[in-house]
């Protein structure tokens, strides 16, 4: 498994932990929007869709996943 999605796979289990803070979550989120490969786009559509999470951390997700997508144009 290559280094970069070892690193996506650790940033989405901490965007679903619930356990952990929001600001964390959050943190977690725009890290992956940073990344801004195809692999995140992928991850954070499915943290968009992800209905545990708090709809302010989907609306993110989204949001992130919009500038990845803007961006490869």
């Amino acid at each position: 498994m290559s280094e970069q999605a070892t690193e996506l796979k650790k940033l989405v289990n901490i965007a679903t932990d619930i356990e952990l803070s929001a600001d964390l979550r959050t943190k977690a989120i725009e890290l992956l929007g940073n990344i801004g490969t195809h692999e995140a786009l992928l991850a954070l559509l499915e943290l968009a869709g992800n209905e545990k999470l708090a709809k302010k951390e989907r609306d993110l997700a989204l949001k992130q996943a919009r500038v990845i997508i803007k961006s490869s144009r």
